[in-house]
């Protein structure tokens, strides 16, 4: 029995340690508008970070860090690549973009990339559908 116990908390120290070793979840997450949301435009977008610094482009390519990305519709089919000039990139370290949408549905992905705008690997996205009347 004792050596079972013993055996436990060496695996919980492992685990604890490769936790903070790996740093928490990483995840980017649209904070507003709400998913399914039915607004006018012009409409505000934000996203959250957990697991991740938010910095400007010009700071350069360094891990856990970079800046936000939006994209209507669905993801670039090749990741590895930097994300199109067409699609938003907030560059400037921002957090929140109003835009002026169309009335009719969007579909909104969140995603996070270096400061090259090339997304993480995998994909660190969110994706909310809202509706402008």
């Amino acid at each position: 029995m004792v050596k079972y116990i013993c055996t436990a908390a060496v695996w919980a120290l492992i685990f604890i340690g490769h936790q903070s070793a790996f740093g928490m979840e990483r995840v980017v997450r649209i904070s507003q508008p709400a998913n399914n949301a039915k607004l006018s435009a012009p409409v505000k977008v934000c996203m959250e970070l957990e697991g991740l610094i938010l910095e400007p482009a010009k700071n350069g390519v360094y891990e856990g860090k970079g800046h936000h990305h939006i994209l209507f519709d669905s993801l670039p089919k090749d990741l590895s690549q930097p994300i199109s000039k067409k699609e938003i990139h907030m560059g400037d370290g921002s957090k929140c973009r109003e835009l002026n949408l169309k009335p009719g549905l969007h579909i909104i992905h969140a995603v996070f990339a270096y400061g090259n705008h090339v997304p993480y690997d995998p994909v660190i996205s969110n994706k909310i559908l809202i509706t402008v009347k």
